[in-house]
Order: C-alpha cells, then structure tokens, then sequence
C-alpha cells in the first residue's frame, strides 16, 4: 500500500516537473544561440577568410550566397527565423550542397551511444568500487581504491585515451587505432570517458555508504544479529546510490563535453567531430546546430535524473 502510494505521489509530482523544465528550456536555448553568436562574430576572420586574405566583393558575394550577414543580431535573427519556421538548422558553410542537419543526423546516433556506454561503463567500474571502499572504511581496500579515484581524476582524459591507444591498439593491437562501426571501435574511447567520472563516482558512493552505515536503523538491524553483507546490500546500499543518482545528470554533461576531445582523437563520426570542425572552420551554422543539441540533450538528461532522485527519494516531491 504503501508503494502504490508513493508511486502515486510520483505521478503527481512528474507532470509539474516535466512542465516547468519545458518552460524554462526554451529561453534558455535562445540565450545560448545568442551569446554563442556573439562569440563567433568577436571571433578573428569570418567563414570565407581562411589562411588567406578575400577580397571585400568576395566575401560579399560569399555572404548573400549563404544568407550569411556581417552583423551577429542580424545572423541571429535570420537563423532563429528559419529554425521556427522551417526547422532548419541552415546550410554548412564548409561543406557544399550539406545542410547542418543532414551533417547531424547520421552523427547523433554514433555520439549517444558512446555517451551512453561511457555513463554505463563509468558505473559500473566506479560503483563497486566505491561500496568496496566504504564497507571496509579506513582499511586497505578504502585506501587502495581511494588512490584509483585520485589517479582516475588527476588526468585528464585526452591523456588517459592517447595512453589506451598507445598500449593497447599500437602496442598490443588489441583494438582499433581509430574508426567506428564494431564494438571493439566502441571499448576504448568509452573508457576514455568513463575512468575521470568513475572516480567521482566511487567517491560518492562510498561517503554515501560510510554515511549510512553510522544511521541507527543500520546499528538496529547489527544488533539483530543481521549479517555485515545483508546490511550493505540490502539496507545501506539506498544512500550510496542517492548522491551517485544525484551526479548523474553532470556526469552525463561532462561525457558529452569530453566527447569533443575523445571523438576527434578516435577518429569517431559523431556530434562532437563536427562542433570541432566547425569551430575550426569558423562554420558558425554547425557550431550553433552542434550547441543546441548537446544543449537540449543535457536538459533532458538533467530532466530525467530529477525524476529518478524523486522516485528514489520522495521526500523531494514535496517541492514539486
């Protein structure tokens, strides 16, 4: 009864949360366009100057072609006005005959599964740990795991792939150098990503536990004579998932932010390939496309990981 309950409570809580995250989405991406516009045009050189100099009736001509202005407020308006009318996210300024969404599209689904199976693999490396560290507190398996936590977040992760690739695909040969189409094209760049944020998993997740083992229902159910495995797993192992679920939602952004780096390392065709490039390339169309889809999905995930803290722990509900 008391379930149904609490699912009930839940229903009720997620429509209002759904609703106002909705309503808040929308002006906080039209801020993003802009000041990433302004950005762009502060910027040195234009999309039509590259090493060398073009003449002004050049990148005159260049610029209507493309419907590009020299002036970012008017850049911003025509953009937005196309993406509302016309859902398009405009043409590709460096790849001819493209638009932003056609580059997009095939790109997506390669960035999302890499985010996914990095947020996956960062938890289950980081969880384990974590609980290994917190059940046997100030002895050494804390102390061993504490040290991988350090290690994992004092390098950055750019480092920690070009040291995968060096042992691993040019010195064992085990993987793939670069591409993407098979799961060995998958293993290394999403370790890339997992290790930093599965040390901050295993970080929390042990404060949680070792926060939890010193609660009194915890010294209740030891006084029942309950086993030390039982009262880990079973009724102390709720508080180190609640700050784990609490970081979900910047774990999620940071993997997606990395992906920049790890993606034009590995060689992968996704999201974060093309932000680069057209930051490179000054294509302001695919840098403003690739901003507001890593934008609206960090949203969305931040959406979801609120609803999953409220289902595990209803006492947020009451917020609502």
């Amino acid at each position: 009864m008391v379930g149904l309950l609490g699912a009930a409570g839940f229903w009720r809580f997620a429509p209002a949360a759904v609703a106002s995250r909705l309503a808040s989405l929308a002006p906080s991406l039209l801020l993003l366009a802009y000041v990433t516009t302004w950005l762009m045009f502060l910027a040195p050189g234009s999309p039509f100057a590259g090493e060398r100099s073009v003449a002004p009736h050049v990148e005159a001509a260049l610029r209507e072609r493309y419907g590009v202005p020299d002036n970012a407020t008017a850049f911003y308006a025509n953009y937005l006005r196309a993406l509302i009318i016309e859902g398009s996210l405009g043409p590709a300024l460096k790849v001819e005959g493209r638009s932003v969404g056609e580059l997009l599209a095939p790109a997506i689904p390669v960035s999302l599964t890499l985010g996914l199976a990095a947020l996956v693999l960062s938890l289950l490396l980081g969880l384990p740990l974590g609980v290994c560290a917190g059940a046997f507190s100030r002895r050494w398996p804390d102390y061993g795991a504490s040290a991988l936590a350090t290690l994992g977040l004092s390098v950055p992760n750019f480092v920690i792939g070009a040291a995968l690739l060096a042992c691993f695909s040019l010195g064992l040969g085990w993987f793939p150098v670069a591409g993407w189409g098979t799961p060995a094209h998958l293993i290394l760049p999403a370790l890339t990503l997992a290790l930093p944020h599965a040390a901050i998993i295993a970080r929390l997740a042990r404060g949680g536990l070792v926060a939890a083992l010193g609660e009194d229902y915890i010294r209740t159910a030891r006084a029942k004579g309950v086993s030390e495995v039982a009262v880990v797993l079973r009724h102390a192992l709720r508080g180190a998932l609640l700050p784990v679920v609490s970081f979900l939602g910047p774990a999620a952004a940071g993997i997606l932010t990395g992906s920049f780096v790890v993606e034009s390392l590995f060689g992968i065709p996704g999201v974060g390939q093309w932000f680069v490039k057209g930051a490179v390339n000054r294509d302001y169309a695919v840098v403003l496309g690739t901003s507001l889809f890593y934008a609206t999905l960090v949203s969305s995930l931040n959406l979801a990981v609120d609803l999953l803290y409220a289902w595990v722990d209803p006492r947020l509900r009451r917020f609502s």
